[in-house]
């Protein structure tokens, strides 16, 4: 039988929206604490957005606290992302970048970046 969730236990909350000129931006609020089932629902809403389609994507982690093994281990699994732009601000989001980029196979070309406007060259050439 399962627990009933506990208020540490409740969803986190994230916006996704597909952006002109045809790239995803995912953004999870300040202080997320990302477990297995919120990066599963996000992946699956990237995938249900861009149906049968790939688009590249940019995450905006500047303000997430943490990213459980779980979670990593459901991003390192492919989805509609064609490439994908980890956007931070702090040494905290380096590090969990270059932890996940370290030990995880990225499922598609995977690139940190503190500056949003390099992300946007690097991930559309905007």
């Amino acid at each position: 039988m399962k627990p009933e969730a506990t208020p540490n236990q409740q969803e986190v909350a994230f916006e996704l929206k597909l952006q002109d000129p045809g790239y995803l931006r995912l953004t999870w609020p300040r202080g997320a604490r990302i477990k297995e089932p919120d990066a599963q629902r996000a992946m699956d809403r990237v995938n249900e957005l861009s149906g049968t389609n790939r688009h590249p994507m940019i995450v905006d982690m500047a303000t997430t606290d943490d990213v459980t093994r779980g979670a990593r281990s459901v991003f390192a699994k492919p989805c509609q992302a064609s490439r994908i732009a980890l956007l931070g601000a702090s040494p905290v989001d380096r590090v969990i970048a270059n932890f996940f980029l370290g030990i995880m196979k990225a499922p598609c070309p995977t690139k940190f970046f503190t500056s949003e406007t390099e992300a946007l060259e690097w991930l559309v050439g905007v």
